[in-house]
């Protein structure tokens, strides 16, 4: 009887020790679809109208939700039906406002963040940094003059 708890413990001692020191997998080559895979999206072209894309989507659900939050300035003298019509549209402008934003946005972060890093040859959070800097830049060169042009803004001083 003795004999068979000293097996039993050192059964269970191998065993835990199997279970805290698990196989280690040997390093698998990439197929040549997945290295085609990569170099296709490490194409910077790609990546940028990739995330065009994705963000001018973004934008139409952001531009869906918040529209649907405006209130027509003439509610009490509206019927139902105007009502419905005027948040539509709302929500249709706003939506494609929205989604050309966000597609310039995910464009030039992007295709920023893409030159850097092949211009430095690494890939960390300078890079993100760098891209980030280039796109407020970018932005806000370019959203002076569609502040100007936005005609409920126009009475704003701009110093």
């Amino acid at each position: 009887m003795a004999d068979d708890s000293a097996k039993g413990i050192e059964n269970a001692s191998l065993n835990s020790t199997r279970l805290e020191n698990p196989q280690i997998e040997p390093i698998r080559l990439p197929s040549v679809e997945e290295i085609r895979g990569q170099d296709i999206w490490n194409n910077c072209a790609v990546r940028s109208v990739v995330s065009g894309v994705m963000g001018g989507g973004l934008g139409i659900f952001m531009g869906l939700f918040l529209g649907a939050l405006d209130n027509p300035l003439m509610q009490e003298e509206m019927t139902g039906r105007q009502q419905l019509i005027y948040q539509a549209k709302q929500m249709g402008r706003r939506s494609w406002s929205s989604a050309k934003a966000f597609a310039v946005m995910g464009f030039i972060f992007s295709a920023a963040e893409c030159v850097v890093e092949k211009a430095r040859a690494k890939h960390d959070i300078t890079n993100t940094v760098v891209a980030g800097c280039a796109t407020g830049g970018a932005i806000s060169a370019k959203g002076v003059k569609a502040l100007m042009e936005y005609p409920n803004l126009k009475s704003i001083p701009t110093h």
